[in-house]
């Protein structure tokens, strides 16, 4: 008896963290709406891969809060409130301050020159402005800070909280202007750093992360009266920086429309999209 041959998919590049990505950033900028269905089968289509890899990345996605899932039913696309999100941001800025604060004292010189070449060489990124670039080096920049404090618990912590915010980090870059602010933040931090500055390298940090937050809730925000409502919030940030840090906080408020401009929702959001490419080559950005 003749068995029939079992039908195979073969991939196409599309890896789970691709995918893990992409379906991410389709949730953060309100291309999947909360209580939207997601199909194993329909997903696995879309990303021309077989089932398993799907529900990897949907396992993903649920430790990230972005997708629920009950018994014997369809993944749909959850809720993410405004104060859980806050609070995770506010955690990874106590940790990268911490981070800052321990590199500054325990960083090797060889790792504060590579800190400052790499910094100082991420300024030809910002001017390309190409945020999935900039986004790949601002990984490693952050991972930088991690490694140099010398502690390993402190780097499990930082980089599994950082991976919880991964979708959110990376909508920061998406606003006009955002990739020039993050180097100069970028900049506070590796100039305490070299001068071995503990306490202004854990209040750069810290303050770099904050920004970070406001700058992603704004973006994140799809509906208009919540989004009146996160831009309040980076207001009220843009109000309490001091010197310089308000200036660069004051202009990305005005690239993100927070006076009132109408900032053109589709531009902001797809600018980076090809409308010919496939979902999984339109959408992915790098982690921020």
């Amino acid at each position: 008896m003749t068995q029939a041959k079992r039908k195979t998919v073969t991939r196409t590049g599309t890896t789970v963290e691709q995918m893990v990505r992409a379906i991410a950033d389709m949730i953060v900028t309100g291309m999947m709406v909360p209580g939207e269905r997601l199909d194993e089968l329909s997903l696995a289509t879309r990303f021309d891969v077989s089932r398993t890899p799907v529900r990897e990345a949907l396992r993903e996605l649920g430790a990230m809060g972005l997708v629920g899932r009950e018994p014997n039913r369809s993944a749909i696309v959850t809720t993410v409130e405004e104060a859980h999100l806050h609070a995770m941001f506010e955690a990874m800025a106590e940790l990268e301050g911490i981070c800052a604060r321990l590199s500054a004292a325990r960083m090797t010189a060889d790792e504060r020159h590579a800190l400052e070449h790499e910094h100082r060489t991420s300024m030809q990124l910002v001017r390309s402005g190409v945020p999935e670039d900039y986004a790949a080096y601002n990984t490693e920049f952050h991972n930088r800070l991690y490694r140099g404090a010398h502690n390993d618990h402190l780097f499990e912590l930082a980089t599994q909280t950082r991976a919880r915010l991964a979708p959110f980090r990376r909508a920061q870059f998406r606003l006009s202007g955002r990739l020039s602010k993050s180097y100069e933040e970028h900049d506070r931090i590796v100039t305490a750093i070299l001068r071995a500055d503990t306490t202004a390298a854990g209040k750069a940090a810290f303050d770099h992360v904050s920004i970070v937050s406001d700058a992603s809730i704004v973006f994140a925000a799809t509906r208009g009266e919540h989004r009146e409502r996160c831009f309040e919030r980076l207001r009220q940030a843009v109000d309490h920086q001091p010197g310089e840090a308000r200036l660069g906080a004051a202009l990305q408020l005005g690239d993100a429309g927070g006076d009132g401009i109408d900032v053109g929702e589709d531009r902001a959001l797809f600018q980076h999209q090809d409308a010919d490419a496939a979902p999984h080559q339109r959408i992915g950005l790098l982690d921020t």
